[in-house]
């Protein structure tokens, strides 16, 4: 069986296209997609958190699937090259809905 010829891929910025830092990403979750909201979070006080959320995105499953894979190898070769992530053992979770 022949390789299906693989088509040239143009990337292209639209105008509306904005990069930004995230330290919260809740993740929704529903028959139909996956939700991710970025935001950022920021102690307020001692016993106060703030997120500030600025951007939501919705994901196929098939969509959400491939992005835990890449995002997965490229941990892996992350911490291949750096060292081991180590996760802030107060973190928690954020909310699931």
């Amino acid at each position: 069986m022949a390789n299906p010829i693989q088509p040239n891929v143009k990337l292209v910025n639209t105008p509306e296209y904005r990069e930004g830092y995230a330290n919260s990403v809740q993740v929704r979750v529903s028959v139909w997609d996956f939700f991710l909201v970025f935001g950022t979070m920021q102690q307020q006080t001692e016993t106060q958190v703030e997120v500030q959320n600025f951007q939501g995105i919705y994901l196929s499953p098939q969509q959400a699937k491939a992005l835990m894979a890449i995002l997965q190898q490229n941990i892996t070769n992350y911490e291949g090259a750096f060292g081991e992530i180590k996760l802030d053992p107060r973190s928690t979770p954020g909310p699931v809905h």
